[in-house]
C-alpha cells in the first residue's frame, strides 16, 4: 500500500550571482567590459543604469568579488556607516530611490569623497541616468553626473534566451526544448516580461508536476497578457 500523496513544495528562487552566470550580449557587453576595466575608470567612479532586471545587481556583485567593495542600498546609508565603508571600494545600488531623502544624500557626499580621497573605487546603480535622479543635494548632483556611466538595454533575442533559461534554472523549473525559443518569439522584449514568465511558469509546472510546455508557455502569455 503506497503512502499519503506528496505534495510538492515551492521552493525559493536561488538567483546566481557569479561572473560564469551573467551572460554578455550586445545589449550589455560595453556595460560589462567597463565594469570589469574597474582599475581604469576616470576619477575611479562609476554608474550602471538600467531598466528593473536588467542586472545591475548581478553586475555589482560581479564587481564586488573582483574589487572587494561592499554592496548597500542607498536608502540603508547613514553618515555613521560611511567611515568603515569608505576603507575598501563601495557600491551604493538604487541610487535614485534617495532623492529628496536629506539625510541619505549627505551620507552618500561623505562617502563619494571620503572613498575616492582614499584611493578606493566607487560603483552606482539606478534605473536611470544621473541626470535624471534630481537630487536635492546639488554638489552630490554634480559629482555623480561627473562619473562615467554605462547602459544595461532591454535585452536582444540572444539575451532573452540566456535570461529564460537562467531564471527558470534559479527557480529550478524543467521546461522542453521548444518552450525558451516559443516564448523569446512571443513575448515582449523586456526584462519584468521575462522574470513574470518564469515566476508564473515555475507556479505552474509546480502545479501540474511536470516541466513546462509550449502549451503551458502560450496560456501564461495569454494569462499575463500583452502588458505582462
Amino acid at each position: 500500500m503506497s503512502g499519503p500523496e506528496q505534495l510538492p513544495l515551492p521552493l525559493p528562487a536561488l538567483e546566481a550571482l557569479g561572473r560564469e552566470d551573467f551572460f554578455v550580449s550586445p545589449a550589455n557587453a560595453l556595460a560589462v567590459a567597463q565594469v570589469e576595466a574597474w582599475r581604469n575608470w576616470p576619477s575611479r567612479k562609476m554608474v550602471v543604469y538600467g531598466p528593473e532586471g536588467s542586472g545591475k545587481t548581478h553586475l555589482a556583485h560581479v564587481w564586488a568579488s573582483l574589487s572587494g567593495a561592499r554592496i548597500v542600498e542607498a536608502r540603508a546609508l547613514s553618515e555613521d556607516s560611511v567611515p568603515g565603508l569608505a576603507e575598501a571600494p563601495a557600491c551604493v545600488e538604487n541610487v535614485e530611490a534617495i532623492a529628496g531623502n536629506a539625510a541619505c544624500e549627505r551620507a552618500l557626499f561623505h562617502l563619494h569623497n571620503l572613498c575616492l580621497a582614499q584611493g578606493h573605487a566607487l560603483l552606482m546603480t539606478a534605473a536611470r541616468e544621473p541626470a535624471r535622479w534630481r537630487l536635492g543635494l546639488p554638489d552630490l548632483q554634480s559629482r555623480v553626473q561627473g562619473a562615467q556611466a554605462a547602459r544595461l538595454s532591454e535585452p536582444d533575442d540572444l539575451l532573452l534566451t540566456m535570461l529564460l533559461a537562467k531564471l527558470l534554472s534559479d527557480h529550478q523549473t524543467q521546461v522542453r526544448p521548444d518552450v525558451i525559443p516559443y516564448l523569446v518569439s512571443h513575448m515582449p522584449r523586456s526584462y519584468r516580461a521575462a522574470r513574470a514568465l518564469a515566476e508564473a511558469l515555475s507556479a505552474d509546472s509546480l502545479a501540474a508536476k511536470k516541466a513546462v510546455s509550449r502549451r503551458m508557455a502560450a496560456e501564461a502569455l495569454e494569462r499575463l497578457g500583452p502588458g505582462l
